[in-house]
């Protein structure tokens, strides 16, 4: 079980030349994670492997992209989008995420496959605005309601932009 973390204003921030991979299962436990996303996550190899990709999940996230993302990649899609995400420590960085489902050569579903950079910083202030309305809607209308009700407000928002939300992303 994961115990609970404080999160801290410490952030950590990416370097240019890192790139975060991790695989994980069809039920999003990590089965493969590389030297920098243990760096900045702060967890050793051992503490990462066989656990569910949210550990490293920081409360200022949405519930509605991780659901978004999730629900694409398991119809088969990829997608791209920006996360925060929280140390062992409580400190936070931000990744700008591609996530890929990974399919054996019959096209059986494996499991996924993820890679993040470091983003754009004009483009991830934008991010953060929409993700604070989102994250506000979530709250005002507790846990259960405030999923589909931040899923409603995202589509609302996209629906007035006429983009998807990978369309929206890029057109930061």
């Amino acid at each position: 079980m994961r115990p609970k973390i404080q999160p801290t204003n410490v952030e950590k921030v990416m370097r240019e030349s890192d790139f975060i991979v991790s695989k994980t299962d069809t039920t999003g436990a990590i089965t493969y994670c590389n030297q920098i996303f243990m760096e900045f996550a702060k967890y050793e190899e051992h503490e990462l492997l066989g656990q569910q990709h949210n550990i490293v999940r920081h409360p200022d996230m949405p519930r509605v992209i991780f659901k978004l993302l999730w629900d694409t990649v398991k119809e088969g899609k990829e997608i791209n989008a920006f996360v925060k995400n929280m140390a062992k420590d409580g400190s936070y960085y931000w990744v700008d995420a591609n996530m890929t489902p990974v399919v054996d050569d019959k096209g059986t579903l494996q499991g996924y496959y993820s890679v993040r950079r470091k983003p754009d910083g004009q483009r991830l202030s934008k991010v953060k605005a929409l993700y604070n309305t989102l994250l506000d809607e979530e709250k005002k209308h507790g846990k259960k309601e405030g999923l589909q009700a931040s899923e409603n407000l995202l589509n609302e928002i996209l629906k007035e932009k006429g983009m998807n939300y990978e369309e929206f992303i890029f057109s930061l």
